[in-house]
C-alpha cells in the first residue's frame, strides 16, 4: 500500500492551478530512490507565485537547510518551507504527501489573503 496521499501528489505533477488576480500555484513532484535527503521517496516542489511570476511561497525538498539549534552539529534537513521571495528556508516536517498539500494549500490561503491586504 502506497504512503497516504503520494498518487495524489505525483498525480499533480506539472499542474498549475489559478488562484486568481494573477496569482498562480505550480506542483511539480517524482518518483525518486528513498534516501537519506529523501527518506520518503518523492522530490517536490509545490509553489505560489504572485501575477509578475516572482515565487512568494514555496515547499520543497531540492535542497538542505540547516535547523536552527545551539550546538554545532546541526542535523541538515531537505523538507522545508520558503515563505517569501527571499526566505532561504526552514525545515517542514514532512509527514506524509496528504499533510504535505493540507499544509501547503493553508500557507497559500493565508499567504494570498495577506498579499490581497496590503
Amino acid at each position: 500500500m502506497r504512503k497516504r496521499g503520494i498518487t495524489t501528489l505525483l498525480d499533480l505533477h506539472q499542474e498549475v492551478i489559478d488562484q486568481g488576480d494573477g496569482y498562480w500555484v505550480k506542483i511539480e513532484a517524482w518518483e525518486v530512490q528513498a534516501s537519506y535527503a529523501v527518506p520518503h521517496g518523492v522530490r517536490y516542489s509545490l509553489t505560489l507565485h504572485n501575477p509578475k511570476g516572482l515565487r512568494i511561497l514555496g515547499y520543497d525538498n531540492a535542497h538542505s537547510v540547516k535547523m536552527r539549534s545551539g550546538y554545532s552539529g546541526r542535523r541538515l534537513t531537505y523538507d522545508h518551507k520558503h515563505r517569501s521571495a527571499t526566505d532561504p528556508g526552514i525545515p517542514y516536517e514532512f509527514r506524509d504527501a496528504h499533510q504535505l498539500l493540507c499544509d501547503f494549500f493553508e500557507d497559500v490561503d493565508r499567504t494570498l489573503t495577506a498579499e490581497k491586504e496590503i
